[in-house]
């Protein structure tokens, strides 16, 4: 019987498993206790700085201006800027392969050229000149430099320099390590440096002066295992990216019984749907329009109802509507009572069949012998157990129900936008 219910066990997780977990990225030459993991995983996740063929992030090796240029560009959602200059710099062609890349950070005011009319893309940047871009495109801010004494090279920082490791220190955008005492300000820039720095640029990009910011992709965090979370913050719309998952509750009791395929469900987000870095995305209590689009009732040998819906329409407290192509986030997307519902199910049925087994083990061993008790009970409850596992196997599965306010999560099939103005 143990290895009949161990083995029960194992069946309803293996039947019941939904979706797969998503495999985080993989860096082999940056380990889980490296000084800059979390930051460095960030920006690769996130496609602002890139590994090689070899899955390698080469945390040590220095960085060019083309290739921070490169990132912040990314970093700001204006990689595929359309150029409009002309070029001036007489070290840069057509024929380039960064050649756009440059013209956009020229034309955004990013990194400037040289007077001499150079842009000198493979020159390695110190970490004073990383800084200064970061200041020069962050919000205006006076900052006091007397708290550049706290550091104990405070006095290698360059003059040009001193109010801008001021601003960006009160900012919270730089990086000290080895040293928290030390900035080393003229020293080269690591990959791993400004991976530090391009991650808590992203997580303050409020502080990012409009003007340099493009389609900016901002993320939402409903679900772990969602397979996208990108939303494009866009100056009419949000685009909420295909894969993304939302949290939406049902707006009245549901019974599979009582449904059938064609009619309309409810649903509602109790709670506004923000982004990670806080722009509202989905009003609280917005109504989500859905059709059935069928239901498959319960059937023996203990397999479940379930319902097949579509959801169809944002409509916003302020009455603007959204499309969108949405399903139930679970497999097969399909809703149906869960493996521990089954199993109470199956619980019941086998406790039900035990209290039968041993009633009659007692009674059939009582009449013929009293002494015969323990040995009835003991023959009876183990056979009516077995006998109501069975049963609750083979009859009919549960039926699905849900509350009203009882929340389910849906998947987006498709890209939805959200008009900014029904926010």
């Amino acid at each position: 019987m143990k290895k009949l219910l161990g083995g029960l066990v194992v069946l309803l997780f293996a039947a019941f498993f939904t979706m797969p977990a998503f495999a985080s990225v993989s860096i082999n030459d940056v380990s889980e206790d490296y000084w800059a993991n979390k930051e460095i995983v960030d920006v690769v996740s996130n496609d602002i700085m890139l590994l090689d063929s070899q899955k390698n992030f080469n945390p040590e090796k220095k960085v060019s201006r083309i290739c921070f240029v490169k990132a912040l560009l990314k970093l700001l959602s204006n990689d595929n800027l359309n150029v409009s200059i002309q070029n001036s710099f007489t070290d840069v062609s057509a024929s380039d392969e960064n050649y756009d890349d440059i013209l956009r950070s020229q034309q955004l005011g990013l990194v400037y050229g040289y007077p001499d009319k150079t842009f000198k893309a493979s020159k390695l940047m110190s970490r004073a000149e990383t800084q200064s871009v970061i200041s020069h495109i962050t919000k205006d801010k006076v900052s006091d430099t007397s708290a550049l004494s706290s550091f104990v090279d405070y006095k290698s920082i360059p003059c040009w320099a001193k109010p801008v490791y001021a601003k960006t220190l009160e900012y919270g955008i730089y990086v000290n390590y080895p040293n928290e005492k030390e900035l080393r300000p003229n020293d080269i820039l690591t990959r791993a440096e400004a991976a530090v720095l391009l991650s808590r640029l992203k997580a303050k990009l409020d502080l990012v002066k409009g003007e340099y910011k493009g389609e900016a992709v901002e993320h939402l965090k409903v679900k772990k295992n969602a397979p996208n979370n990108e939303v494009y913050v866009m100056k009419k719309a949000n685009v909420i990216k295909e894969g993304n998952v939302l949290s939406i509750a049902f707006t009245e009791n549901f019974k599979s019984e009582e449904r059938a395929a064609g009619e309309a469900v409810y649903f509602v987000n109790e709670e506004p749907i923000y982004t990670e870095e806080g722009t509202l995305i989905i009003p609280a209590n917005s109504k989500f329009n859905g059709t059935i689009l069928g239901i498959e009732k319960q059937k023996k040998f203990n397999k479940n109802a379930r319902v097949h819906i579509q959801i169809n329409e944002i409509v916003t407290p302020d009455g603007h509507k959204a499309s969108i192509n949405a399903k139930p986030f679970y497999k097969n997307y399909e809703l149906k009572e869960g493996p521990w519902m089954t199993a109470g199910k199956l619980l019941l049925y086998t406790a039900g069949g035990a209290a039968i087994g041993t009633g009659a083990g007692v009674g059939f061993a009582f009449i013929p012998n009293p002494a015969n008790i323990g040995a009835g009970v003991a023959i009876g409850t183990p056979v009516g157990a077995g006998v109501g596992l069975i049963t609750g196997l083979v009859t009919p599965g549960l039926k699905y129900h849900a509350k009203s306010g009882e929340e389910i999560y849906v998947i987006l099939l498709e890209d939805a936008s959200v008009a900014k103005q029904a926010l």
